[in-house]
């Protein structure tokens, strides 16, 4: 069996680990309606407003995400360094708008940074 190309392994880009949480993160805030335009037809999706943490966390949808994971949110360097790598781009207000690209990349993380919610 071949070994698989560094498009089918986990981050290929070879993103750090603060930029994979925050693409993760960005990824599940695309998919919820309530913080997320539907895709258009370049497939690209607009992130309309980021969640507010209360206490240690906050909350997308179904998942639970600690605030530590959680600080590339607020980082200009992440948001540039995923914009260079043509996963995100700035919307017209500067909220972050992630391309196909960025919504089908495989961060391999989001388990980990994504846990269910109990409440």
């Amino acid at each position: 069996m071949p070994a698989p190309s560094a498009a089918d392994r986990a981050n290929p880009l070879k993103l750090n680990p603060l930029q994979l949480k925050t693409l993760a993160i960005l990824q599940a805030l695309a998919a919820e309606p309530a913080f997320a335009d539907p895709p258009d037809a370049e497939g690209t999706v607009r992130i309309r407003a980021l969640p507010h943490a209360h206490g240690d966390h906050f909350h997308i949808g179904r998942f639970l995400v600690l605030a530590r994971d959680a600080t590339g949110l607020a980082n200009p360097n992440v948001y540039n360094v995923l914009a260079r790598k043509g996963l995100i781009l700035a919307g017209p207000a500067g909220e972050p708008v992630l391309t196909a690209r960025g919504l089908a990349y495989e961060t391999g993380i989001a388990e980990r940074v994504l846990h269910r919610s109990e409440h």
